[in-house]
């Protein structure tokens, strides 16, 4: 007897969609003026600078591109070790390591601007200053779509309190870096903070075109044999498929709270986990932890999305944001 196949997603078709199953989906989305071919991108850190992917990906199969984060000067980060894998996850401390904003500028960039794939840049800092310095640096760049402005740090100047976890800090940062910059500016946020709806109503009202989120969760983990922390740093931030419930709920709740486009991010490893962030809300998706396991995970997200389009009837991937019904 030939083995029954298991259904591939989307194979419980919808009865009202008669006729229009296997028609070509439009997967595009449109972000703060920006149209991308589909919804799938990278989570910055996850991902280079886009080159180290290339022998490995077809660039031009995702939504965008979304590099490793950048600071006013090169960062060598923290020590090792500086990643500990975890039940369902893992923890990394690698302490935003980069080239720095210039050496971006004159050594990666020339290869994003060869690919036919927005390239958003994600950059941060640990002063005002230094904000405001990067993302001028940015401002008249040709090649770069857009910039994410990571949140999830340390104002030294103001006894090490994270800018994301303020929401006047958020305000103030978000505001300087807006008036430096005129390219569409989406905002990470950090999970770590009681209300993540009251910091992304801050940068919404502070001129932010978009916001991502989220960030990893704040984690450790010990080796019981010499009783030492798993990590230099001892503490570290969580991602992967353990982190997606927690994600998704703080999506559902953003998105209810600004009008501005969010950005879905933690524990997307294939299409339904992308689905489940577009229906809660989310206008794209940012797949970070997977691409270390496989890095065509996002391709094959894409031709998930599409296949689950054309079982249910779906002319456009935009009919499935904010399509949750809880009543």
């Amino acid at each position: 007897m030939k083995k029954k196949e298991a259904p591939g997603l989307g194979s419980e078709r919808n009865p009202s969609a008669a006729g229009k199953i296997g028609a070509a989906p439009d997967l595009s989305v449109t972000i703060a003026g920006l149209k991308f071919r589909n919804p799938v991108m990278p989570a910055s850190g996850t991902f280079g600078y886009g080159e180290e992917y290339a022998p490995l990906i077809d660039l031009e199969q995702i939504g965008a591109i979304v590099t490793k984060g950048l600071s006013l000067r090169p960062k060598a980060g923290n020590p090792t070790p500086r990643i500990a894998e975890t039940v369902g996850g893992m923890l990394n401390a690698v302490g935003l390591q980069n080239v720095g904003v210039d050496a971006f500028i004159q050594e990666k960039l020339p290869f994003l601007c060869r690919i036919r794939t927005p390239v958003i840049v994600n950059f941060f800092g640990n002063t005002l200053e230094e904000y405001g310095e990067v993302a001028g640096r940015l401002a008249d760049l040709e090649g770069v779509a857009a910039v994410e402005c990571n949140i999830s740090c340390p104002n030294v100047k103001q006894g090490g309190i994270v800018f994301g976890t303020d929401p006047r800090a958020a305000h103030s940062v978000v505001s300087l870096v807006r008036r430096r910059i005129t390219k569409p500016l989406i905002v990470k946020l950090t999970p770590n903070i009681t209300d993540i709806t009251l910091i992304a109503q801050a940068v919404e009202e502070a001129g932010a075109d978009a916001v991502s989120c989220i960030n990893t969760l704040t984690g450790m983990a010990i080796d019981v044999f010499n009783r030492r922390p798993r990590l230099a740093n001892i503490t570290g931030g969580l991602s992967g498929p353990a982190i997606m419930p927690v994600a998704l709920r703080m999506v559902y709740q953003v998105a209810r709270q600004v009008r501005i486009p969010v950005i879905g991010i933690g524990g997307i490893a294939k299409a339904e986990d992308a689905l489940q962030f577009l229906i809660a809300g989310a206008s794209a998706v940012q797949v970070g932890s997977a691409n270390f396991v496989d890095p065509q995970a996002m391709v094959s997200i894409v031709a998930g999305l599409d296949e689950f389009c054309r079982n249910q009837g779906i002319n456009a991937v935009t009919e499935l944001i904010g399509s949750l019904k809880t009543g």
